[in-house]
């Protein structure tokens, strides 16, 4: 195990990002902005799929989607890591259903 195997390390790295670029006193964690970055990112992932761009542009993208989640937690204040866990064990727990010939795990409520 190196020092890149933790999340503790990636949160640490970036700290360092946001502190390097004083994104606390200049905007860049502003909730509103982070969640139009985010969605931005989910188009570029978007467009490595259906443009066939390949797996490491694809990895890429992820990983900018990947920090800015991070740097949200850091921004906002929240432990992403026991978030992530804490929902695994909710996840875990649901049912599945076939819907539209793809699988869907969800709290599915039925309407009547």
């Amino acid at each position: 195990m190196t020092e890149h195997d933790s999340y503790q390390a990636m949160l640490n790295a970036v700290q360092a990002f946001h502190d390097k670029h004083d994104f606390k006193n200049t905007g860049g964690e502003e909730l509103t902005y982070r969640v139009a970055l985010m969605a931005e990112e989910l188009g570029e992932i978007s467009s490595c799929v259906t443009k066939g761009k390949g797996r490491g542009m694809l990895a890429e993208e992820c990983a900018d989607l990947f920090i800015l989640l991070i740097g949200t937690a850091i921004a906002e204040d929240f432990d992403l890591q026991q978030a992530f866990w804490k929902k695994m064990e909710k996840l875990m727990l649901r049912e599945s259903r076939m819907v539209n010939g793809r699988i869907r795990v969800s709290e599915f409520r039925d309407m009547d």
